[in-house]
């Protein structure tokens, strides 16, 4: 195994949970400009219609996918930064 690669496996498992972290605040930021109530409905909320739950789902995947993508990018190229090589 490269020495990049050992080197990106604790900062990949850090910034995995940074980017949850962050994507959830996000979400939760955004939900409440589109004028929504505070919280974003659960699947299985009784009184919420398919329609809120459905986009309150796609919302936080996207939201989720580009934060990550976003943390990863930035890890991976600080390792490049530090080690010479790209950890991929």
């Amino acid at each position: 195994m490269k020495t990049s690669k050992i080197a990106y496996k604790p900062v990949g498992v850090a910034m995995g949970a940074l980017s949850g972290a962050l994507s959830g605040a996000v979400f939760k930021q955004v939900w409440k400009r589109l004028g929504h109530e505070e919280d974003a409905p659960d699947a299985t909320d009784e009184h919420r219609t398919w329609r809120e739950v459905l986009s309150a789902a796609v919302l936080q995947g996207a939201i989720f996918a580009g934060v990550k993508a976003a943390v990863d990018r930035g890890g991976a190229t600080a390792t490049r930064r530090l080690t010479g090589t790209w950890p991929g």
